[in-house]
């Protein structure tokens, strides 16, 4: 079992930014199909934003941080009307070779990976043809501040980046910014404030003000500017 301690305090606060869960979440879920691995899959407060479908064979939640994973499997387990989910403490490394899966997500995860091409090319040996990986990353390396090395960042992306970490044996199939309104509050924190963390004041305005426009703002500027980041790879 492969561990590794997870240095972010973060995820708590940020579970309850429900508004910004259901913008990306619904801009992702049309590419989350079949049987699916979610990799660092942190508390679990993720998860029921993008499972909607009751139907779905198994869904797997990989997290290597144990003190995440026993906190991930309580959430998920004591969900209300919640389906049966296999969890697995480790990485990658730790899936059963011979195992397949339609989809692998990477929510806020694959940014904390020192080696992410390494990463997607072992991903996408545990797809079945046609199979996904898709991926929600913070945006721009010019707005790394020490928030994101206060919760293990190695980088922020952009779209030549994650291009250029593509396996040949994947298709990049999707590119889209999220988020333009909170990429000027995110610009305001980097130059003045310099935050290692927000604060759940600023949070609730971001969640409840801020991603309502964005989602509107967006659509118009054909989702070319924002703070995050969507990829979405497909196994040739």
């Amino acid at each position: 079992m492969s561990e590794i301690e997870y240095v972010g305090s973060e995820l708590d606060l940020f579970s309850a930014v429900h508004n910004w869960k259901s913008y990306w979440s619904s801009r992702i879920r049309p590419f989350v199909l079949g049987d699916v691995l979610e990799v660092g899959a942190g508390i679990g407060a993720n998860t029921p934003f993008l499972d909607r479908n009751v139907d779905r064979k198994q869904w797997v939640c990989l997290e290597p941080d144990p003190q995440l994973f026993a906190q991930l499997r309580r959430n998920l387990q004591n969900a209300p009307g919640a389906r049966s989910y296999d969890f697995v403490c480790g990485t990658l490394q730790d899936i059963e070779a011979e195992r397949r899966f339609d989809t692998i997500v990477y929510i806020d995860v694959l940014e904390h990976i020192e080696k992410d091409a390494d990463e997607l090319s072992v991903a996408s040996s545990y797809l079945r043809p046609g199979g996904r990986i898709v991926i929600l990353s913070p945006a721009h390396q010019w707005l790394f501040t020490p928030f994101d090395a206060a919760i293990g960042h190695f980088r922020r992306y952009n779209r030549s980046m994650l291009r250029a970490i593509s396996s040949p044996s994947l298709c990049l199939e999707r590119l889209i910014y999220l988020d333009s309104v909170g990429l000027l509050l995110s610009l305001g924190n980097s130059l003045l404030l310099r935050q290692s963390m927000p604060t759940k004041a600023q949070l609730r305005v971001w969640d409840g003000l801020v991603i309502p426009v964005s989602r509107v703002l967006d659509r118009c500027l054909f989702n070319s500017v924002g703070k995050s980041i969507v990829g979405v790879w497909r196994l040739l």
